[in-house]
């Protein structure tokens, strides 16, 4: 007959207020965390383990209302308690409050670690089941030092006997009690539960803990919890190219913005060749095609219509992929009329289509030295370069 499994409970320690954190509104187990506060991020981590059949927050009593902000809602989740004045009396209050559900494994863990994985989950529990307690833990790397009080070296210590523990701490339920009911009445502090297990003479076996199951104390961490969430990016560039003739007229629409000339710019649109550009050039760092394809010079619906929209077009579609607009180089060539004077003005509307920064937008001009078309003055062309950021998708 295959042995059942063993019913499993976890405990979140989430009462503590995170003063090193330097928020003192908000403790960091409700910090957002990539769009999700921390404690919601680490309870769905077990929630969403098959091994896990309760999960029990305690909480700080001043929490309360942030704890139901959270808007948890799930068949394994246990309405949260209150803890205590410290670590130890919050851990030993969710342990009384579990003796209803009877678990054979308990597993405590900190509420400010979003990272612990499935396969870690998993490697407590067996060894908790075997051998009375589990202790997922890092062996340090470092060369490890003791010091005096007035920071002088004492001794070198031996790196290959000395661990970092993490949690989530797992035991067998009836023993971690115990040893809870013990040390409740012991003038002894404790830093975590595999401590007082050691102090009841529990057998606690080391697990190999994960680099990523840091716990978020300081901002740094928070920044690097951040920096993990991330979705890797990758750089592309696109460029583009356009001509437009000249025909009758007394003004030309360039990056955006009406400049007074001879002559217009002939075109099924406004004939906008730096935008058209531009527009192109994104479309081609997203591999999504051309302007043509998009606006198709056949329909009379963009007839005189206002390029704008056409940059606007592209750039949401980039912004919908999950991806960033980092810079627009545009150059436009022709002998007249003069793009100088004018070259602030285009760089402000062009960053107002394109929703960036005017920082990110570069305008400039040169001419063909009065060779070719444009040294005729009978047109203009204009090149560009668009440099995006997207998510990885292969």
């Amino acid at each position: 007959m295959t042995p059942r499994a063993p019913k499993v409970a976890v405990i979140i320690v989430a009462a503590g207020s995170g003063s090193r954190m330097g928020s003192a509104e908000m403790p960091k187990q409700y910090l957002n965390l990539a769009g999700k506060p921390v404690l919601t991020r680490t309870i769905e981590a077990f929630v969403q383990s098959d091994a896990v059949r309760k999960v029990l927050p305690v909480i700080n009593d001043k929490h309360e209302t942030m704890f139901a902000d959270l808007g948890l809602n799930d068949a394994k989740l246990l309405p949260a308690i209150f803890g205590g004045a410290d670590r130890q009396t919050s851990v030993f209050n969710g342990l009384n409050a579990l003796k209803d559900e009877a678990p054979d494994i308990v597993l405590i863990h900190d509420a400010a670690r979003p990272f612990v994985s499935d396969e870690l989950i998993g490697k407590c529990i067996q060894t908790a089941a075997t051998f009375g307690g589990a202790l997922p833990a890092l062996q340090v790397t470092d060369t490890l030092k003791k010091a005096n009080k007035d920071g002088s070296v004492e001794q070198t210590l031996d790196r290959m006997a000395h661990y970092l523990a993490q949690t989530p701490q797992a035991f067998k339920y009836e023993l971690i009690l115990k040893a809870h009911q013990s040390a409740a009445t012991a003038d002894t502090s404790f830093t975590d539960d595999a401590s007082i297990a050691e102090w009841a003479g529990l057998n606690v076996k080391i697990v190999d803990g994960e680099p990523n199951n840091f716990k978020i104390t300081i901002p740094q961490d928070l920044d690097r919890a951040e920096m993990s969430l991330a979705t890797p990016m990758e750089t592309r560039v696109g460029t583009g190219f356009d001509v437009h003739a000249f025909e009758a007229g007394d003004h030309v629409i360039l990056g955006g913005i009406q400049i007074p000339h001879t002559a217009k710019l002939k075109g099924h649109s406004d004939a906008d060749v730096g935008l058209h550009t531009l527009t192109d050039a994104l479309y081609g760092a997203m591999a999504d095609g051309d302007i043509g394809q998009h606006f198709p010079p056949s329909e009379m619906e963009w007839h005189k219509a206002d390029s704008a929209q056409f940059l606007e077009h592209a750039a949401s579609r980039l912004r919908d992929r999950g991806g960033r607009l980092v810079h627009l180089d545009l150059t436009l060539i022709c002998e007249a009329p003069k793009i100088g004077p004018h070259c602030e003005k285009m760089r402000q509307r062009i960053a107002q289509i394109a929703d960036v920064s005017m920082s990110r937008v570069s305008v400039k001009a040169t001419t063909t030295e009065k060779l070719g078309f444009t040294g005729r003055k009978e047109g203009i062309a204009a090149q560009a370069a668009v440099t995006i950021e997207v998510p990885v998708k292969d």
